[in-house]
């Protein structure tokens, strides 16, 4: 095989999670009365840290201000993330390329505590080798979750694939020297995700899928 580790965003390429975050931190603006982002800024800092991704948002905030804010996404988010479903196909593709011999991973911006309660909800622990989140390491698109992986899993870097549907996936993968696949179903428009270079760009979990099972 081409690839032995398989690294996954989470939300947005497995998660069908891009329109609830998206309304979720507009709403903690809302709360607060501050600026609320439109559609378009709020989708791109997906991906990001929680920490990062309000202060890009909303790029006015000010120090007092943003613990509240992520609060607020926070408690909009807990309210909703129940509700959340993978993409059509997802899981299937996931334990298609583990009965091949594939390792998973995941690297995420959620939190720990997020990434843990989706996993478990979902029942998909038992599919990932390892994962990483933006709170217990440098957040997208600093290379460390993928460094973190492969050092922990004796993977090299060249022997990896990051896939993920945000520029912030494709800048780690690039800044760490990995092959990246881009999805343009999630947050990121294709005309965006272009500007990194991934190597393919699937448009669906199927056409992912055919990619992905022919290397």
């Amino acid at each position: 095989m081409k690839y032995e580790l398989i690294v996954w965003d989470w939300d947005g390429t497995l998660m069908d999670s891009t329109p609830t975050i998206v309304r979720c931190i507009q709403d903690a603006c809302r709360d607060l009365a501050l600026p609320v982002p439109d559609d378009s800024l709020a989708s791109h800092v997906i991906g990001l840290g929680v920490q990062d991704a309000m202060r890009v948002a909303v790029p006015t905030i000010t120090f007092e201000q943003h613990p509240r804010l992520v609060d607020r996404f926070r408690f909009h988010y807990l309210s909703k993330d129940h509700e959340l479903s993978l993409f059509h196909g997802a899981r299937e593709l996931l334990h298609t390329l583990k009965d091949r011999g594939h390792m998973q991973a995941v690297a995420t911006g959620k939190s720990r505590k997020g990434l843990n309660r989706s996993l478990g909800f979902h029942q998909l622990e038992t599919l990932f080798a390892s994962t990483r989140t933006a709170d217990e390491t440098f957040p997208k698109p600093h290379p460390a979750m993928l460094i973190e992986l492969s050092e922990a899993l004796m993977v090299p870097m060249e022997k990896m694939l990051m896939i993920g549907d945000t520029t912030h996936d494709l800048l780690m993968a690039k800044n760490a020297g990995v092959d990246a696949v881009a999805v343009t179903y999630g947050a990121h428009p294709k005309h965006t995700l272009l500007k990194e270079d991934p190597i393919f760009i699937a448009h669906d979990v199927a056409e992912l899928q055919s990619w992905l099972l022919a290397q």
